[in-house]
């Protein structure tokens, strides 16, 4: 069974920094097409953050653009996201998700990714 791991959650202040990691077992690195991560804050509906795929394709969400950088260790099945910058509005639970179907700039856009991590917590405060 794949499942997908977050850590490195917590709290910062605005203009910390924080690296997330994802690790996936129970597969091999490329079983899954592409990796992404997701956001929720509370009362909003989850967001894709950023996404990388097996062609090299990168996709980021406007609003993390230019602060956040993804990217993959494939030998150590591990997706990060390494946020600079951070602002209160970045508060949210992160989740990393994995498909074997879209790229990265549809994953952005959609919920249904075949396999979700259970997220790790993120808060910014002032």
């Amino acid at each position: 069974q794949v499942q997908l791991a977050e850590s490195g959650g917590g709290s910062v202040q605005v203009g910390g920094s924080l690296n997330l990691s994802c690790t996936t077992s129970g597969a091999t690195s490329n079983f899954f097409y592409v990796m992404a991560w997701f956001r929720q804050a509370p009362g909003k509906e989850r967001e894709g953050v950023a996404a990388i795929d097996w062609d090299g394709g990168i996709s980021y969400a406007d609003s993390v653009k230019g602060r956040f950088t993804i990217s993959a260790d494939n030998d150590k099945n591990t997706l990060y996201l390494q946020m600079n910058s951070l602002r209160l509005e970045d508060t949210a639970m992160y989740y990393c998700a994995g498909d074997r179907r879209v790229t990265a700039v549809q994953a952005l856009g959609f919920l249904g990714l075949d396999a979700w991590g259970q997220g790790t917590l993120v808060t910014v405060s002032s």
